[in-house]
Parts: C-alpha cells; structure tokens; sequence
C-alpha cells in the first residue's frame, strides 16, 4: 500500500467486489485510499484494502462529505449495488435517518427520484463541497471485456435472435433510466427490470418461463454516465441465472464489469451457459 497520504482517493463502498477492485486499481497507481464503507451493505474484509476505512450510513451524505475533507479527498468513486427497494420499507426514515444534507438532496436537490437524478443531485452536491465524483471504472480498464463470446458455448439461431429483438428494448429502457436488464425467450420479453435490481429480475423470469431456456441481456444506458451505476455480473450471477432456467446472457462489451472474469467463465462453461459481450450498435435514440 501507499507510504505517504498524497492524492487520496475516497471510495463510497457497497454491497460486492466492485470496491475491491477499485481499490486494488488505485493502489497500483499509487494513490492511498479512504473507504467510506456503507453500513449493511459493505463487506467488512474491506477493511484490509484500505488506507483509511470508516463505516456510515446509506442516507448520511454529510458524514461521507465530512470523512473526505478531513482526510483530503478531493476526488472518489462509487462503487458497489445498492439496493434502492430497501428505501421503500415501512418506517424507511426511522430506518435510515437521514442527515440534512440527504434529505435536501432527496427533497429539493434531485429533480426525481430515478437513479440518475438522484445520483447526478448527489454529485452536484459533492462537487460543491470540494469533492468530485469521477469515472467509477477507471481503476478496472482490465474487467471490461471487448466484444465476442467469452464461453465455449457460442448463441444458438434462436438465441441470436432473441439478443438481437431484445437488445433494443433494452437500450430503450435504460434510455429511460427503467434498469438494465430484460429477460427474452422466441422473441418475447418475459421480465424487466426495474426498482428490485437484476437479482430479483432474474428470480421473477424464473418463475415466469417454468421451461427454462431464457436469455439475459444487461446493457449500459444510451449515454451511461460512468461515475455510477455501471453494469455488473460476476460468478453469483451465473449461478443464480441457471438456478432460474437461463441458458445465456448477453452483456455490453467495453462498458459491463465483469467480476472475477475467469472464475465466471468457467462456471457458464460447467453449466452450458452461453457468455456473449455484444457491441454497442447505436441502442435508442434520445
């Protein structure tokens, strides 16, 4: 790790590896890094990877502003899921308790209340602060694969063309900031994405298609904003598609995180799965 403490890199961590991988990255490019660690969702072995660690709340924008400065964060990276659904349970304010400087980014700052508005909010508020929210994935260049099919399992006809009906659906929903995956079987959308996040998606499409033999396609928006919310599958992916009838999933190539990128690959190819990083053909228009 870093000797000295010049140039920090603040990392706001969530659930999954993604963190992990930002602060390896970062170290390997000399920069120590601070770890704001969100509460229930972060893994605690985080800990190790970091110059400096400090644990906060979901909802405590303040705290994780406070935490930077003090140390001399002047640019950070989120990274990691987050589950929005969980900001809808009974009581979510006693719950999460918010800090004031959430509630105005909830309220009065965000002009609704999808992803990128609220994101965009929060990092309009940062920056105000002296912090700036950068390009989550440019510690991980390496886990974004180029086009191609990454298994030994190429798609099927059939498969191809449920890729090809489905892909701009997709693009369309991100377009429209409704979420990034659909589930698709002979050319039919059986599932979408929405506020539950694409673990769920995938357990409803199971339910749904009882005979199996779905496609995933996960895509980026239109014009994804890199600082957040990027596209993600790792090997727990995987297992969960085939738990739930899938037999390919298709994702955008140079623009999804692929986590743990050999272990994946091996796992789809024990299962007979198909892996497939598709070029961005141009997706819906604004």
């Amino acid at each position: 790790m870093a000797s000295d403490f010049d140039n920090p890199l603040g990392i706001i961590a969530g659930a999954g590896r993604f963190p992990f991988l930002v602060a390896e990255g970062a170290h390997k490019a000399g920069r120590p890094v601070v770890v704001v660690a969100l509460r229930g969702l972060a893994d605690p072995s985080l800990q190790a990877y970091a110059d400096r660690f400090y644990w906060a709340g979901i909802v405590r924008l303040g705290r994780w502003i406070r935490i930077f400065r003090r140390c001399q964060v002047h640019e950070a990276i989120m990274a990691g899921s987050v589950r929005k659904s969980d900001m809808y349970v009974p009581f979510r304010m006693l719950r999460f308790w918010p800090d004031w400087a959430s509630i105005k980014v909830w309220f009065f700052e965000a002009a609704d209340r999808r992803n990128d508005s609220l994101l965009r909010a929060t990092a309009d508020h940062m920056q105000r602060k002296g912090i700036t929210l950068t390009n989550s994935v440019q510690y991980c260049q390496d886990h974004l694969p180029a086009a191609g099919v990454l298994t030994k399992r190429a798609p099927s006809p059939a498969q191809q063309q449920d890729i090809e009906f489905g892909w701009r659906i997709a693009k369309e929903m991100g377009r429209l900031d409704v979420g990034q995956s659909i589930a698709v079987r002979e050319q039919e959308v059986i599932a979408v994405e929405a506020i539950e996040g694409t673990d769920r998606m995938i357990e409803r499409a199971g339910q749904l298609c009882r005979r199996g033999g779905w496609t995933l396609i996960k895509v980026a928006k239109p014009k994804q904003d890199l600082r957040f919310d990027v596209p993600t599958i790792g090997p727990d992916t995987i297992e969960n598609l085939s738990r739930h009838g899938a037999k390919a999933v298709v994702i955008e190539a140079g623009k999804t995180l692929v986590i743990d990128h050999e272990k994946l690959v091996e796992r789809a190819d024990q299962l007979g799965m198909v892996v497939f990083a598709h070029e961005d053909n141009g997706g819906a228009e604004d």
